[in-house]
């Protein structure tokens, strides 16, 4: 049997979590962090961790007594009405509401973190299947969703686009042209959080950058290959690119052409140091330096779902459909 963690937060918060788990934070949760609002504050899960009982973070006590017996049974509710930091076997007195919860709270994760990649062979899901989904969870849950978590208008799907992976070379392929001499080249990937979903490849090796010299320019030329999912982005959701080089930042706006985000300046630089893709406004300020081994991790893992989706009827519909394609992809 699991057992939670009663504790104050300060700042009013109460959180609740799996005793040993690592403290889970509303505000600026883990990339694999599956979230779901609800009444008086949130539930999160680890996907890496393949956690079945949640955290919480709750702001309203008095209205999270509305469904904390049903997730965590009556001995964790009364401790949270009576304001007691201690430790209790969860219990919930509704398990299979919260195997839904957890269900929806994935289907809003995939909607956002899908690691849809043309390079590393995982395809986009369809919009329209998970809308639906997502919709039908949130009636099964609707005694415990809140907030956006609850609103069951469905998200309009974008055009999708889908390439072959055998079309594509690795982004670091070049892209010098005559008579330039390249003298500095690398490729990498993205911070996940920094764009909104469906606008870059989601792979390690989605993001590629030259120096490039001719007739005494220096030119940076970056490419990005765009997301398997994509139509036409509107204009202020074009990504950009900051560049750390020798002789400081440089950052430019990105292009679409193709099925490939291009940008170009010239520079006086000798060396770059970084590459960092992002959308103006969108996730934190600065990329996650762990950011690699977590992405690396959430691929393998979605990659690991897709491989048993004939045999394994937890996986959402999308997954699915995603994994029957994959043959055309």
């Amino acid at each position: 049997m699991s057992t939670v963690l009663l504790r104050e937060d300060g700042d009013g918060l109460w959180t609740i979590g799996p005793t040993g788990a690592p403290a889970f934070s509303a505000a600026a949760p883990p990339l694999d962090t599956m979230v779901l609002e609800v009444v008086g504050g949130h539930l999160g899960w680890s996907l890496l961790a393949g956690e079945a009982v949640p955290a919480a973070v709750l702001h309203d006590l008095d209205e999270a007594q509305e469904w904390l017996w049903a997730v965590y049974g009556e001995r964790v509710a009364l401790a949270v009405a009576d304001r007691q930091a201690v430790e209790l076997p969860a219990e919930p007195a509704l398990p299979a509401l919260v195997a839904q919860a957890r269900r929806l709270a994935y289907a809003h994760w995939a909607a956002r973190w899908w690691p849809a990649s043309t390079i590393d062979g995982i395809p986009a899901l369809d919009q329209r299947l998970l809308d639906t989904e997502i919709a039908t969870l949130t009636e099964a849950c609707e005694s415990i969703v809140n907030g956006a978590d609850a609103d069951l208008e469905p998200v309009q799907a974008a055009p999708v686009t889908l390439g072959r992976a055998e079309d594509y070379a690795l982004a670091a392929g070049s892209g010098a042209r005559h008579g330039e001499l390249v003298f500095g080249r690398g490729s990498g990937g993205w911070d996940w959080r920094r764009c909104p979903p469906g606008l870059v490849d989601a792979s390690e090796h989605a993001v590629s950058w030259e120096l490039t010299r001719a007739e005494g320019t220096t030119h940076v030329r970056v490419r990005a290959v765009a997301a398997p999912q994509l139509g036409a982005p509107p204009a202020h959701l074009h990504p950009r690119v900051l560049l750390d080089t020798s002789v400081g930042a440089i950052d430019t706006e990105l292009h679409l052409v193709g099925d490939t985000w291009q940008g170009s300046a010239s520079t006086s630089a000798e060396a770059v140091a970084g590459v960092h893709v992002y959308v103006p406004g969108v996730g934190p300020d600065m990329p996650s330096p762990a950011g690699h081994d977590e992405r690396e991790r959430i691929r393998d893992l979605v990659a690991a779902r897709l491989r048993r989706a004939t045999t394994d009827d937890s996986l959402l519909l999308a997954e699915i459909a995603a994994a029957a394609s994959d043959s055309d992809f």
